[in-house]
């Protein structure tokens, strides 16, 4: 049976392979990086050098921060590893969310594509199965994940899904937000 973790070392970043629309988004991205740093928790990530996840990992090694990076060998042309991070390089996509899966504590969700909504659907997939009990942030910037939170809402509202699943993660408007969240969750 799954645990919940007790202390927080490390920090599961999901978010977009490009930029997005709007500027904002970027500039959470470097945020979260930064204020990673800053706690000296580690970023794990998807190891790419582009968009989202390249400004985070970014932000997070210039602040100072150790940085994870997983990229599965046929993105390396696509995604571009970020050479000054520590980064692994696998087989199978489902070998790098495992990995990123098993290196973390804790997860966060920013704005990005169908890949990291695949992702968090896995993740709280997982959670509903109880095959993990780590704490999930959906970082609603702009709104970004209003019709997702709505659709959650509405699979319990329909029998779906059960109720004590919309407890299983959080949602914040910000990366101050999120860090005092955090620190609550964990204690620090």
């Amino acid at each position: 049976m799954a645990q919940p973790p007790t202390q927080l070392d490390s920090v599961c970043v999901f978010c977009g392979s490009s930029m997005g629309g709007k500027p904002v988004f970027e500039q959470v991205a470097r945020e979260l990086g930064t204020a990673l740093a800053l706690e000296q928790l580690r970023l794990v990530y998807g190891g790419g050098g582009v968009g989202l996840m390249g400004t985070t990992a970014r932000a997070a090694h210039e602040a100072g921060g150790r940085v994870l990076g997983i990229m599965p060998d046929f993105l390396r042309a696509k995604e571009r590893l970020l050479d000054e991070v520590e980064t692994v390089v696998v087989e199978t996509m489902h070998e790098r969310k495992a990995m990123m899966y098993d290196a973390s504590e804790a997860f966060v969700v920013l704005p990005g594509g169908i890949g990291t909504l695949e992702e968090a659907i896995e993740l709280m997939s997982w959670r509903r199965l109880n095959l993990h009990l780590k704490p999930i942030w959906f970082v609603n910037t702009e709104s970004f994940w209003d019709a997702l939170i709505e659709l959650f809402h509405n699979n319990v509202s329909t029998g779906m899904t059960p109720e004590w699943f919309l407890e299983t993660f959080e949602v914040v408007d910000d990366v101050p937000q999120l860090m005092a969240s955090m620190k609550m969750w964990f204690n620090r």
